[in-house]
């Protein structure tokens, strides 16, 4: 990867518009900052245009697009969701010693984009979700960051009463549909304590405490319903309404205890995968109208992309993208590499990232997989 570019990445306003600084060219606002606002605005340009310029822009060009006049905000809105859906996974790595830089790579366009995040300095990663960074830190805080469109969201964790170990949290973010209200699901890897916060109310409802009554090791959106998977391969709903969980009556439930067991949510699919590199590689599909588990012999046209520290990620039709069918992208922190296996739990190939200079002192280390595009909602109306 030859290219790595600096995407400058500005602090947002809390659940704010982060495209209103100036754009590249353009003087920063001031009384001839109106006048120019007064000018572009009146030069509107058609949305066909507006297309051709917004595809001959690179990714760091396309946070500025918003900021040059009405016009082009009000299509920037339209064109992004549209784009945002038609892009691959990234991803996230970081470095040991400058902790202050983040870099976000492309492996099918062959790109490093490094974004400069002070607000992440002391902060431990928790994961990515709907397309915000989750960063928890040691005073009792939850930093929610979207690097793509500059919202920002902080949560404090002071009710939770030191149940949640900030150094090993792994979250979810979805958004209540019809709303601009949020959920956040939290889980402490340590305790495997299990905490949700909702907006709505201000407030975090712990849902279990040190493992008890049920050990949740991950959880999912899917249909608008949060499901959650225990050690046990027992799956339930979790209910927004009350902190209970709701086990599905399901055949065929595999006898298999494991921590390592991961939820994925994909293309209205609810898939369980147990992946362990050149040992255990064993996919289940659940079947909610038959309520039954069903054991996949091949991925088909499905790949994974496994993060040891976070979750497992899956994309249909990886071709599109230059990913391999039935294959598994895995990540760990300490490898160098990302290392791609078969269906069969073969090592393929590994793919080492170029482009990357880590500070002096320093190595780089993977954190997660980003997908941009991915937007949980959940329906309060779905769990009684």
């Amino acid at each position: 990867m030859s290219a790595q570019r600096k995407s400058g990445m500005a602090k947002g306003n809390d659940d704010g518009d982060a495209n209103q600084h100036c754009p590249k060219g353009l003087p920063p606002s001031s009384s001839s900052g109106k006048l120019m606002k007064k000018e572009t605005e009146s030069s509107q340009l058609p949305w066909d245009a507006l297309d051709i310029i917004s595809n001959k822009l690179d990714f760091d060009d396309l946070f500025q697009f918003a900021g040059v006049c009405k016009n082009w905000r009000t299509f920037h809105k339209f064109f992004w969701k549209n784009f945002m859906s038609s892009q691959a996974p990234l991803l996230v790595q970081s470095s040991s010693y400058a902790k202050k830089a983040y870099f976000f790579i492309s492996i099918s366009e062959r790109k490093v984009y490094r974004a400069n995040v002070d607000y992440f300095w002391g902060l431990a990663y928790s994961g990515s979700s709907c397309g915000y960074l989750i960063h928890a830190g040691a005073d009792n805080t939850l930093l929610l960051m979207n690097p793509f469109t500059r919202r920002k969201k902080l949560i404090s964790t002071l009710a939770l009463e030191g149940n949640l170990q900030y150094i090993s949290c792994q979250p979810l973010l979805a958004f209540v549909k019809g709303s601009e209200e949020f959920i956040l699901v939290v889980l402490c890897k340590r305790s495997y304590s299990l905490h949700i916060y909702q907006s709505r109310h201000s407030c975090w409802v712990t849902y279990s405490t040190r493992g008890n009554p049920w050990k949740v090791v991950d959880f999912v959106v899917l249909n608008n319903t949060l499901y959650a998977l225990t050690d046990e391969a027992k799956i339930g709903v979790l209910s927004l309404n009350s902190a209970c969980l709701k086990f599905l009556a399901l055949k065929n439930t595999p006898s298999v205890t494991s921590s390592y067991l991961k939820l994925v949510s994909n293309d209205g699919q609810l898939l369980v995968v147990h992946f362990e590199p050149k040992e255990t590689f064993d996919v289940y599909k659940i079947d909610l109208s038959a309520m039954e588990w069903i054991r996949l012999e091949t991925l088909g046209d499905l790949a994974l992309f496994y993060a040891t520290r976070t979750n497992c990620y899956a994309l249909s039709n990886p071709g599109k993208w230059g990913y391999d069918s039935n294959s598994v992208y895995y990540i760990v922190a300490a490898l160098p590499e990302c290392q791609v296996y078969s269906g069969d739990n073969k090592l393929k190939y590994c793919i080492v990232p170029s482009g990357l200079r880590a500070p002096s002192r320093s190595s780089f280390y993977w954190l997660d997989w980003c997908f941009r595009h991915q937007h949980n909602e959940v329906d309060y109306s779905m769990v009684e």
